[in-house]
């Protein structure tokens, strides 16, 4: 897994609320595992971790993108390290299934 790192310089919801945005792209070496990911984060962009942030997660080819948006950059720093910890959970997870 590779990640580049760059920000937005416009929100795309839009909300003039929104004061600090990011995006992540994660690259996998298996379709596999992106989409079991990919299934894993999605349901978790619906609900939304507060309504200081908001969380798009998009898949194309063996890349995952993840588009962050928040109020401030506490609770930009808050989503990123929720959603990057449930990735890396996944992964690990899904590496030691594929040991057994």
């Amino acid at each position: 897994m590779k990640s580049v790192q760059e920000s937005l310089s416009q929100p795309w919801s839009g909300n003039k609320k929104v004061s600090a945005t990011a995006t992540i792209r994660l690259k996998f070496s298996r379709k596999e595992q992106l989409s079991a990911i990919y299934k894993a984060l999605e349901p978790e962009t619906r609900t939304g971790l507060t309504v200081r942030s908001k969380v798009k997660v998009k898949r194309e080819d063996k890349t995952l993108t993840l588009i962050f948006e928040a109020r401030d950059t506490a609770a930009l720093r808050a989503a990123l390290n929720s959603y990057l910890h449930w990735v890396l959970l996944t992964k690990d997870v899904l590496d030691t299934m594929k040991t057994f």
